[in-house]
């Protein structure tokens, strides 16, 4: 027998998904946190006097771009495991979260990498030779003038590439991360594949508001910080 739409599916599912958000903001969490670590590595690579590093970050950059999330999610989950294996190490026992986790990090790194280059280099160098010659050091140059103002330059795209993060994230199910995606596709099995388009609607709803929410945070604090840089810029 044909299975209509049904809303109540969708306030029924909601609840279900909820609890296992956790799991998401958790990969996500982790994957901006060491993401952007590699990534300023990367970018003073870029930045940086030596050809060689800048060729090697450069390619990085360009390799992880053109490498598609569910390819690279894929290659971590059955490469480590595969290489470590060579070396007489088992990690086929290591929590799906970590494979994901480093997936995303990777990828992560490699557009704050552009991100944070693109933003150092938009601030004007005789701001830096201002404060230079006024008595600061170099160090203080940078942590009071230069990185205040890249900061802010960065906010936007920094809050644009922690969205596309979190859509990208929703592939963890593939290796069987069980998340908000995953514990969809379990209701969905569950349901013996009806009502999937409620179940998927739910889930939508619920990463609407969470990007609604995550773009009005950055958009405020641009605000707020965009304050801070007008006082930078005309002390």
């Amino acid at each position: 027998m044909e299975k209509y739409f049904d809303v109540n599916y969708i306030i029924e599912s909601v609840p279900m998904l909820i609890p296992f958000l956790k799991v998401t903001l958790m990969v996500a969490g982790l994957s901006v946190l060491f993401g952007t670590i590699l990534g300023f590595i990367l970018a003073a690579m870029k930045i940086g006097n030596s050809k060689i590093a800048k060729k090697i970050a450069y390619g990085y950059t360009t390799i992880l771009r053109c490498t598609p999330s569910i390819v690279l999610l894929f290659l971590t989950y059955y490469g480590i495991p595969a290489i470590a294996d060579n070396f007489g190490v088992n990690l086929n026992d290591i929590d799906k979260a970590v494979f994901v986790v480093i997936t995303f990090s990777l990828q992560f790194a490699a557009a704050m990498s552009e991100v944070i280059r693109t933003s150092y280099e938009s601030i004007d160098r005789g701001q830096f030779e201002a404060a230079v010659s006024v008595g600061l050091s170099n160090t203080q140059a940078y942590w009071r003038i230069i990185l205040p103002q890249a900061f802010v330059v960065a906010l936007p795209n920094f809050g644009n590439s922690l969205l596309e993060l979190m859509k990208e994230g929703a592939l963890a199910y593939t290796i069987g991360l069980i998340d908000i995606m995953g514990k969809a596709e379990l209701i969905i099995a569950g349901n013996y594949n009806t009502h999937a388009l409620e179940i998927y609607l739910a889930l939508a709803v619920i990463y609407w508001i969470l990007s609604i929410a995550i773009e009005q945070l950055f958009l405020k604090l641009e605000k707020v910080f965009s304050k801070g840089k007008q006082v930078i810029t005309t002390t």
